[in-house]
This record gives structure tokens, sequence and C-alpha cells, in this order.
């Protein structure tokens, strides 16, 4: 799981098991943050269409954007095309996923232990911010 900022830069990174849904893996990334406030609005892919998530963000002041899923009945629909327009941004994301492969190291995973691959994990997310920082 990643969260970047509005320049795509890395801003939190977790990982965790693959077999928990993603709605369940966001509230710990907030604990990764770099920055010391949340940020104002979460966009995510259909997997984030929960309405208990929309809730816990909602209480801790931010606003989640996500399409619906296929399966969502039509008196549910809490979404309008408005915040979704900010959806398109989304690529971002996918950018820094594919900034962060780059490095071979964490492309294909050859450590077996979660805390050395998160330990790689974090420095190239490090090295990503000092170069754009830096130039």
């Amino acid at each position: 799981m990643v969260l970047v900022d509005a320049r795509g830069l890395p801003v939190a990174i977790d990982t965790c098991s693959a077999s928990p849904h993603e709605s369940k893996l966001v509230q710990p990334l907030f604990d990764f943050m770099l920055t010391v406030e949340n940020p104002k609005r979460l966009i995510g892919d259909k997997a984030y269409d929960s309405d208990q998530l929309a809730d816990e963000l909602g209480e801790q002041g931010i606003e989640l954007i996500s399409p619906h899923r296929k399966n969502r009945k039509p008196e549910n629909v809490t979404q309008d095309g408005r915040p979704l327009r900010r959806y398109r941004r989304r690529w971002k994301v996918e950018r820094t996923i594919a900034w962060i492969q780059n490095y071979r190291r964490l492309c294909i995973r050859w450590e077996k232990s979660t805390k050395l691959f998160q330990g790689f994990l974090h420095l190239g997310c490090t090295m990503l911010l000092l170069k754009h920082v830096l130039g």
C-alpha cells in the first residue's frame, strides 16, 4: 500500500499480507505518514468503495473519492460526478509504483525477511524523495 501526494511522491508506504481486503489496510497506512496532518482527500480505486471506510475517514476529516463497484445498488449511490473528476489523477499513484519498481531489488523480492524488504522499500522511497527534492 502506498499513499502519495499531489505530485506523486510517496508520503506513506507499508507492506502487509495479501489476504485482507484493501479497504481494511488504509487506516494502518496513516501510522506510517511522513506528514503530521491528514490529507483532505483520499483517491482510491473500486476496491476502496466501502461505506464503513468512508465513515471512518469522514470522522477524521478525509473525503474518500472512489468509483462505485458494479454490484452497488442505485439507491446506495454516494458519489456524484463532481468529486470523481479528481479520480483522473490516480495515474500518479501508478507512476509512483513504477518508479519504485525501477529498483530491481524491490521489483524482484529476494529477501525472505519482511523487515529487510520493508527497509529496502523505505530506502527506495527515500531515494525517490531526495531525487525530486535535490533535482
